[in-house]
C-alpha cells in the first residue's frame, strides 16, 4: 500500500513538472557520477555499479527524445580514470565496448535517427573499445535525428591545451596568421569532431563541481548547471525534469534581465538625444531673431539642456 501511494505521488509530481516545462535545452551534458558508491552501498563490486548505471543511460536517451532535446553528451570515462586499478578498468572497458555496439545496432536507435560520436583521446583506449567506437560511429553515421556524444578518455583542460599548442605551432611556422585565430579555428582543433554549445550540465552523486567537463562548450556558453544527490543508477525521470526546469528558470531570468537592460539602454539613449537636441536648439536660438526662435518646438525651446533630468 505504501509503495503504491509513493508511486502515485511520484507520478503526479512528474506530470506536474512536465506541465511546468516549456522551452527545453538543445544540448544537455551529464556527468554520470556515483556508480561505484552505489555498488558499495549495495554490497557489490564497482563493475556492477557501472552496469546499473548503463541502464539509467538508456532511460535518459528516451527522456531526451520525449522532451525534444537534440543532443546529449555523456561523461563516460575521463583521462583521470586511467589511474584506477585494472580489476575495475577491464570490466568497465568491456562494458563500454558492449554498450556502444549494442546501442549502434538497436532498432530504436535507427528509428529515431541517433548518431553516435565519441569525443576524447580515443587512441589511448584499448583496442576493443577503439573498434567499438569506430563501429558505432560508422553504423550510425547516416542518422541525423539525435546526436549522442560519448566523452570517453576525455579531459577538458587537456583538450584546450592541445588546441592551444596546435595553434601556436602553426602560427610559429607561418602556416597560420595570428589574426586568423578565431573561435572557429580553435574549435576545429578540439577533440575529433566539434559539438555544439552546451545549454545544461547535470551532475549526479552529490558533488557540486563540473570536473573539467566541456569547458569550451559549456563555460563559453555560460551553461546552466544542476547538481543532485542521487547516484547515477538511481537518477530518475523526476530528477531529469527538475534539471530541465532549472535550465528554463535560468533562461527566463536571463530573458527578463536582458529585456530590462535593453529598456534601460533605450531610455538612456533617448534621454541623451533629448539633451543633445535641446543643447543644439539653445545654440540655434541664440543666433535667431525673437520671432524665428518662437517657431521652435516648445519642448526644445522652453528648457535648458541642463534641466532635462
Amino acid at each position: 500500500m505504501l509503495q503504491r501511494a509513493r508511486s502515485w505521488i511520484e507520478g503526479t509530481y512528474e506530470r506536474l513538472l512536465r506541465r511546468e516545462i516549456g522551452d527545453t535545452p538543445t544540448h544537455v551534458a551529464i556527468i554520470q557520477d556515483g556508480n561505484r558508491r552505489y555498488a558499495r552501498e549495495h554490497g557489490a563490486d564497482a563493475p556492477e555499479g557501472h552496469r546499473a548505471g548503463a541502464s539509467t543511460t538508456e532511460q535518459v536517451l528516451e527522456w531526451c527524445g520525449d522532451l525534444g532535446i537534440e543532443e546529449l553528451t555523456l561523461y563516460a570515462f575521463s583521462t583521470e580514470n586511467f589511474d584506477r586499478p585494472d580489476e575495475e578498468l577491464e570490466p568497465l572497458f568491456d562494458l563500454l565496448a558492449e554498450k556502444l555496439r549494442e546501442f549502434a545496432d538497436a532498432d530504436r536507435s535507427h528509428e529515431e535517427g541517433v548518431r553516435i560520436h565519441a569525443i576524447g583521446a580515443v587512441d589511448r583506449l584499448p583496442t576493443r573499445v577503439r573498434r567499438a567506437v569506430e563501429y558505432a560511429e560508422r553504423r550510425t553515421a547516416a542518422n541525423d535525428g539525435f546526436r549522442l556524444n560519448v566523452a570517453i578518455a576525455y579531459g577538458g583542460r587537456n583538450e584546450l591545451l592541445t588546441a592551444a599548442r596546435d595553434v601556436a605551432t602553426d602560427v610559429a611556422s607561418g602556416s597560420l596568421a595570428p589574426d586568423e585565430v578565431d573561435v572557429r579555428e580553435v574549435e576545429s582543433r578540439l577533440y575529433r569532431e566539434p559539438v555544439r554549445d552546451v545549454d545544461l550540465i547535470v551532475r549526479t552523486g552529490g558533488d557540486e563541481r563540473t570536473s573539467n567537463f566541456l569547458p569550451w562548450h559549456a563555460n563559453g556558453n555560460e551553461a546552466a548547471v544542476y547538481f543532485c544527490a542521487p547516484y547515477w543508477p538511481e537518477f530518475s525521470r523526476v530528477d531529469f525534469l527538475r534539471a530541465v526546469r532549472t535550465y528554463e528558470s535560468r533562461e527566463e531570468s536571463w530573458q527578463r534581465a536582458r529585456t530590462d537592460r535593453a529598456a534601460a539602454l533605450v531610455r538612456a539613449v533617448a534621454e541623451g538625444e533629448v539633451v543633445e537636441a535641446r543643447a543644439v536648439a539653445r545654440r540655434l536660438r541664440d543666433h535667431l531673431s525673437r520671432g524665428e526662435a518662437a517657431d521652435l518646438p516648445a519642448e526644445l525651446s522652453s528648457r535648458d539642456p541642463e534641466s532635462a533630468e
